[in-house]
């Protein structure tokens, strides 16, 4: 027969259960990471976003101690990682790195399973890409100015490639094309990468870029037109911004960070936050981040929260505006 519990046996056994019930999210925040990070991203190798977080991979290996893992999960303008990242279990070891958009556009376009708002948690910002208008050659313009003028005089002649329905470059385009007035046939793909392929191919006249396009307008397969930032930017002063050249409200950025699902500890967000902080400031990524066209720019959670809410408020207007579907 067992020996009755007296109350100090008792008040131990309890704690041992308490401790053995508590959730996967609260018993990794003691030892978090103890095991590989695993960095979901929407779309596919050699885009923007993509770049960014494998640049950033190495800081952050160096400093949590454990593997970093950038797994591409294309599709649906980011919406498959998205999704994978909101069902993840809340322990620190899926993260999403993506592009705002997912969160400030994708929801007003697309039906989801998931609500990008409720189920992921902003954990800090890393920079940010300006957004160029970049032609195929062969075509007859070779400026802004001339681009706007052939389009207005042959509608739904051109085409243009994007890295999905609902993304940043698809976004821009079609709100560079309304205050425009010119007509043109979107073709999505499946991120930056495969749409600066498709340029690079001829299979679309015109694309709004990252920055990924650089190496091929210095090498001249392909030309730089314009730049739909507030700012000329240093790679290419020569080239104007939109709002120069006739189109007063462009002023676009794509804004990339990182998300953890809903109900991560708050210590493991702050972990990560203050692992990107340190890492956007190390001279390597700086550089690389620049050979990309991408500027570093941190925000912590709660600056990055305020700039998703402002952007929310700019891309679901214009979502509606434009009346963009997952299909246009």
């Amino acid at each position: 027969m067992s020996p009755p519990l007296n109350r100090r046996r008792f008040t131990a056994l309890s704690a041992a259960l308490a401790a053995a019930a508590l959730s996967p999210s609260l018993r990794a925040q003691g030892n978090w990471p103890a095991r590989p990070v695993r960095l979901v991203l929407g779309y596919a190798p050699g885009g923007g976003s993509d770049v960014m977080a494998r640049v950033l991979s190495q800081p952050m290996i160096d400093a949590l101690g454990q593997p970093v893992i950038v797994d591409n999960k294309p599709g649906a303008s980011g919406n498959i990682a998205t999704v994978e990242a909101a069902r993840a279990t809340a322990d620190g070891y899926t993260l999403l790195f993506a592009p705002t958009t997912q969160l400030t556009a994708n929801p007003y376009i697309f039906k989801m399973p998931v609500d990008p708002e409720k189920d992921l948690v902003p954990v800090a910002a890393v920079g940010r890409y300006p957004l160029h208008l970049v032609t195929r050659l062969g075509l007859p313009f070779k400026t802004f100015k001339e681009f706007l003028d052939h389009g207005r005089a042959n509608p739904n002649k051109l085409t243009y490639a994007s890295a999905g329905p609902g993304t940043t470059p698809h976004l821009v385009a079609a709100a560079m094309l309304q205050q425009a007035g010119i007509q043109a046939v979107h073709v999505p793909y499946k991120g930056s990468g495969p749409a600066l392929q498709a340029m690079l191919t001829g299979e679309a006249d015109f694309v709004i870029d990252p920055g990924i396009a650089f190496p091929h307008v210095r090498n001249g397969k392909l030309a730089l037109l314009a730049t739909a930032g507030n700012k000329r930017i240093a790679a290419f002063p020569d080239v104007p911004t939109m709002k120069e050249a006739g189109l007063p409200q462009m002023d676009f950025y794509s804004w990339v960070g990182m998300f953890s699902p809903a109900g991560t500890p708050a210590a493991v967000n702050a972990r990560v936050s203050e692992v990107l902080s340190k890492a956007v400031t190390n001279p390597v990524v700086i550089d690389k981040f620049l050979t990309a066209g991408a500027e570093v720019i941190y925000l912590n959670a709660s600056d990055f929260q305020a700039l998703i809410k402002r952007e929310t408020q700019v891309f679901s207007r214009l979502v509606r505006d434009l009346n963009i579907k997952a299909d246009s």
